[in-house]
């Protein structure tokens, strides 16, 4: 696997999004652990969850839990592996989901976090989405707070503007080493924050890259131009999709959720699909 690097932690090119093994529609939790293992066997050394990614009200972390569990049962070293996880939106139960940005919820966020995945400091934590009734400011403030006391190692935010960005960065003293917004060919207005994390050499980590859970398998008859590449390359729309945030910046890290062995195997390839300018100028302009 190649590597890209987050703060000055190499990981592996393609990441894995958990959200899939915990939410609507989720898989039995032996598939998710075997998706999980094949994931590391191929190289993927960051891993992607959240404390929301979970189904019912009562059971918090359910993603967290779950991927502590598949790297305590695995056979191989899995000490080079970055566990992100997020804090700040929650999932009352009900399908919905709202924000608590609060320093004082972040914090306790966070310690819970720590619990449920068993370590001594998160190696990344990331604001999961700014809350319109708490001041940005404060919210990053505890996730520098957070950074200071040594309970994570890095920090990131999600869901962030131009103007986010460089606020968080700023508050964090210039540490801030991610930002992960959705980016598909779906949905492309994330360019601007993708364009500014390669300016500042902040990693960006596209979630949903295929354009969610339920419109992931039509990619390439929603996209012509991806399913086309895709059949000169003898390879799946997938790949392409991946291989060409992978040629938008050497910053770029996607994070694909998975939740089977298959599906991020395929995904994994697409760190050696080297595409064409002329491929990526048609990708461009796919839409």
């Amino acid at each position: 696997m190649r590597t890209r690097r987050i703060g000055d932690v190499q990981v592996g090119a393609i990441g894995l999004g958990g959200m899939p093994m915990s939410i609507e529609g989720r898989p039995d939790e032996q598939r998710s652990i075997a998706t999980i293992h094949a994931a590391l066997d191929a190289g993927v050394t960051l891993i992607d969850t959240a404390d929301a990614y979970h189904l019912h009200a009562n059971e918090v972390g359910h993603n967290e839990t779950l991927i502590a569990k598949a790297l305590a049962s695995y056979g191989g070293d899995t000490s080079e592996v970055l566990v992100a996880t997020k804090g700040g939106h929650l999932r009352p139960g009900d399908g919905s989901w709202t924000q608590n940005g609060s320093p004082d919820y972040l914090k306790q966020a966070c310690d819970a976090s720590l619990k449920r995945l068993g370590v001594d400091a998160i190696g990344l934590y990331q604001f999961h989405r700014p809350d319109p009734r708490v001041p940005y400011e404060d919210s990053v403030g505890a996730i520098r707070d957070l950074l200071d006391a040594g309970k994570i190692r890095y920090a990131g935010i999600s869901n962030a503007d131009p103007d986010q960005i460089r606020q968080a960065n700023d508050i964090l003293g210039g540490r801030l080493v991610s930002v992960q917004n959705q980016f598909s060919p779906a949905f492309r207005s994330s360019e601007p924050e993708l364009e500014l994390c390669a300016e500042l050499d902040i990693a960006f980590l596209p979630w949903s890259p295929f354009g969610g859970i339920t419109k992931a398998g039509e990619l390439g008859s929603r996209f012509a131009p991806f399913a086309e590449v895709a059949r000169e390359r003898n390879v799946s729309p997938h790949q392409v999709c991946l291989a060409w945030m992978l040629a938008k910046a050497p910053v770029v890290i996607p994070i694909p959720g998975s939740s089977r062995p298959e599906t991020i195997l395929d995904s994994v390839k697409a760190v050696d699909l080297e595409l064409s300018s002329e491929e990526l100028g048609r990708l461009d302009t796919a839409g």
